[in-house]
C-alpha cells in the first residue's frame, strides 16, 4: 500500500488526531505589544430619547470601528440588536447584544452588554427594546376627594450609551493555519497576553489566587460569528479594554478564550497554570476556571476545531489539579443576584459545567450546551493514548470527513483514517486511510484514491505530478476502472492489472512500482489495530 514518509524528529511520536494551533493570525507581531501602535480606541455616544418598546438609533463616527457594546446604569428590561453599514451602503445582519449577566463584579455602577463584532464600519444602527416599568400607584387619596387619582408611570432612565471600539490594525502575517499532531498531554498552543497585545497598564490590583482549580466553566461571548482569523486578537484586546476600562473591572473576566479557528488566548493575568480567580461566573468564581468561546452559539454550534480545542484546553488545565473531566465537584455558592443558588449552598456540579447551570443566563447558548458531553469526552481523553476516535474527532466538520461518511465511512473502500488532515500542494488538503487517501482542494472538492490507481498516481508525484489532483472517484467500466484527474486519466485493466496514463489522448502504460512510492508528510500514520 502506498505510504508517505514519516516526518522527522519531534513528530515521530506525534500520533494524536487533534490539533495544536499556532499563533498564525498574529505571527510577526512585535515582542513589546503594549506600544502606542497597539492602542485600542474606545468612544461613547449617548442614545437619547429612548422610550418603551423598540427604538432604532443610527450612530456614525468618522474614525472606523469594529465592535459595539451598550452600557447603562441598569439594563433591566432592556435588549438590543446591532447592525453595521457596509461599504456599498447596504446593511449587514442584525446581531443580538447579549447583556453581561453574571460576569464581572456584582456591585458595580455600570452594566454592559458583550461587545459585538460587526466588521470595520463607520455607521451602525442600534435597535433598543425597553419594557415600560409597572405603573406606580399614587399616594392614597383623602376621602373627601370623591375620586382616585390616576396611576403615574415612572419614566425610563435615559442613560444608555453606545460604546464604539476601534481595535488597531496590527501587522499580521496571515497564512493558512498549520495543523500539527500533538502528543497526549501536550496543551494546545496558547497565545499569551503579550502576544495578543494586552496593555498591562490598565490592570488594577493584583491577581487573586485560589487554593486550586476544581472545575471548568464554559461560556460564549455572544455577538457575531462572522470574523476572520486575523480579527481574533483584536477582538480579545477589545474585550479586555472594555472589561477593564469601560466597565471598570480591572482585567478581563475570563481565564482563557478560544476562537472558531482553534486559537487559544490567555485571559485574566496571573498565569494560565495557576489558580487565578476570574470574574466569569457570579457566585462560583472561586476554584473554577472559565473559558469563553468567541461567538454566539444560541442557534449555530461552535466549529468542530473550537469544540476540540476547548475540550483539550480544559483537559490540560483540569489535569494540572488532577480533576476528572467526567467527574463532579461540590462547590459552595457565594450567593448574590448572579446565581440561582443561595449563598452557602453546596450543589454538586459536573467538573466541566456551563454558566447557565448556575446563573441567570442562557450562556453558552443552546447549540453549545448540546455539545457539552463531547467537550467533556475530549477533555477526558487528553492524557490518554491516541486512537482512531481521536482522528475522527479531528476530522469532523471538514469536507473530507463529510465525503468519507457518504462513502459508508469505515465500511467503505477507504477504511479508517490513519492520519490527521494535512497540507499538500497549494490549497490541497489530504487524509490517509487504511486503503488509500482522500484529497481536497477548492477546485476539485474531496476525491478518494485507492488501490493500484493510488499506487500509480504516487509514482507520478501525487498532486505535484503531471496529472494533478483527482476530479472524480473510480468509474467502473466492463474492462477498466477509470479515474479522472485535472490533466488526464488513469485506467486500471481488470484482466492484466496494468495501469495506463492518458494525457491529451496519448496513452502510456506505467511500469509497476517495485515498492510503494513515498512523499514527505507531516504526520506519522497511526495503527487502527491498537
Amino acid at each position: 500500500m502506498l505510504r508517505r514518509r514519516p516526518a522527522p524528529s519531534l513528530l515521530l511520536s506525534a500520533v494524536l488526531g487533534t490539533v495544536a494551533i499556532l499563533p498564525w493570525a498574529i505571527s510577526g507581531l512585535p515582542e513589546d505589544s503594549a506600544t502606542e501602535n497597539w492602542a485600542t480606541s474606545i468612544s461613547q455616544q449617548p442614545l437619547a430619547e429612548l422610550g418603551g418598546g423598540e427604538t432604532i438609533r443610527e450612530i456614525h463616527q468618522d474614525d472606523p470601528f469594529s465592535l459595539v457594546a451598550l452600557t447603562a446604569d441598569s439594563l433591566d428590561g432592556t435588549s438590543a440588536r446591532i447592525r453595521a453599514k457596509r461599504e456599498d451602503g447596504s446593511w449587514g445582519p442584525w446581531y443580538e447584544a447579549e447583556a453581561l449577566v453574571g460576569v464581572g463584579p456584582e456591585q458595580r455602577d455600570t452594566h454592559g452588554t458583550e461587545p459585538v463584532f460587526v466588521g470595520r464600519t463607520n455607521t451602525v444602527q442600534i435597535a433598543v427594546t425597553r419594557t415600560d416599568p409597572a405603573p406606580q400607584p399614587a399616594a392614597k387619596p383623602a376621602t373627601n376627594l370623591g375620586y382616585i387619582p390616576a396611576n403615574v408611570e415612572q419614566p425610563l432612565p435615559q442613560n444608555v450609551n453606545a460604546v464604539l471600539i476601534s481595535p488597531p490594525e496590527a501587522p499580521m502575517d496571515v497564512q493558512p493555519p498549520p495543523i500539527a499532531a500533538t502528543v497526549p498531554g501536550q496543551a494546545p498552543h496558547i497565545i499569551t497576553r503579550a502576544q495578543w497585545g494586552a496593555n498591562e497598564s490598565m490592570k488594577c490590583g493584583n491577581p487573586i489566587y485560589d487554593t486550586g482549580i476544581r472545575a471548568g466553566v464554559v461560556h460564549h461571548t455572544a455577538g457575531s460569528n462572522d470574523y476572520a482569523p486575523q480579527d481574533s486578537a483584536a477582538i480579545v484586546r477589545s474585550i479586555y479594554e472594555y472589561h477593564a476600562r469601560t466597565l471598570g473591572w480591572c482585567d478581563i473576566a475570563y481565564n482563557a478564550m478560544v476562537d472558531k479557528y482553534g486559537q487559544v488566548f490567555e485571559g485574566r493575568a496571573g498565569g494560565m497554570s495557576r489558580a487565578v480567580q476570574g470574574a466569569h461566573t457570579g457566585g462560583f468564581n472561586t476554584d473554577t476556571w472559565g473559558v469563553a468561546m468567541l461567538g454566539d452559539f444560541n442557534a449555530e454550534p461552535p466549529t468542530p476545531i473550537q469544540l476540540r480545542t476547548t475540550g483539550r484546553l480544559l483537559g490540560w488545565r483540569l489535569g494540572l489539579d488532577r480533576v476528572d473531566p467526567r467527574g463532579t465537584a461540590a462547590l459552595t455558592s457565594a450567593g448574590g443576584s448572579f446565581t440561582t443558588f443561595a449563598g452557602g449552598t453546596t450543589p454538586t456540579l459536573p467538573s466541566i459545567f456551563t454558566h447557565r447551570d448556575v446563573g441567570n443566563t442562557d450562556c453558552p447558548g443552546d447549540a453549545a450546551y448540546a455539545q457539552m458531553d463531547m467537550i467533556r469526552d475530549i477533555a477526558a481523553r487528553f492524557n490518554q493514548p491516541s486512537g482512531p476516535q481521536d482522528l475522527l474527532d479531528s476530522l469532523r466538520g471538514g469536507a473530507i470527513f463529510t465525503k468519507w461518511l457518504a462513502m459508508r465511512s469505515e465500511a467503505g473502500p477507504l477504511g479508517m483514517p490513519t492520519s490527521p488532515e494535512a497540507s499538500g500542494l497549494g490549497d490541497t488538503r489530504y487524509v490517509t486511510f487504511d486503503r488509500g487517501a482522500m484529497y481536497w482542494s477548492p477546485v476539485t472538492g474531496a476525491q478518494p484514491v485507492t488501490g493500484a490507481i493510488y499506487e500509480a498516481w504516487g509514482t507520478l508525484g501525487f498532486e505535484r505530478g503531471a496529472l494533478g489532483l483527482p476530479t472524480s472517484g473510480e468509474i467502473q467500466e466492463p474492462l477498466w476502472i477509470k479515474q479522472n484527474f485535472q490533466h488526464g486519466t488513469l485506467n486500471f485493466d481488470r484482466e492484466t492489472g496494468a495501469v495506463t496514463r492518458v494525457i491529451d489522448g496519448v496513452p502510456l502504460e506505467l511500469p509497476r512500482p517495485d515498492q510503494s512510492p513515498v512523499q514527505l508528510e507531516r504526520f506519522t500514520p497511526i495503527s487502527n489495530q491498537a
